[in-house]
């Protein structure tokens, strides 16, 4: 059994560890697409968003609803790849961490 002791030093380690992350975080980048491609967001996998890309066939005042449509859609898809990648990184840092089920950093 893991003292308490040794869970705290684990713990600081892996605080340091937090902090690589999050800077490796807003490295990697994701990108979300709609429309077949029409519309990507390109994100951090923090959310930042970093390019927005328009197939020009989409640029004109007829398509308005449908260009902002696809760009919702975007915008969600990047932000889920950018979540999924930040959990990956997460259970990365944490894995071999003695945590109680259901903890959370």
């Amino acid at each position: 059994m893991t003292s308490l002791e040794e869970i705290l030093k684990m713990a600081g380690n892996v605080q340091a560890e937090l902090e690589k992350a999050q800077a490796r975080l807003d490295r990697i980048e994701v990108e979300g697409r709609s429309g077949g491609g029409l519309v990507a967001i390109t994100a951090s996998a923090r959310g930042r968003i970093a390019k927005v890309a328009i197939d020009p066939s989409l640029i004109s005042p007829d398509q308005k609803e449908m260009l902002e449509d696809l760009l919702v859609a975007a915008f969600n898809d990047a932000r889920q790849k950018a979540d999924e990648a930040a959990q990956a990184m997460m259970r990365e840092v944490t894995a071999g961490l003695p945590l109680p089920p259901g903890f959370r950093l």
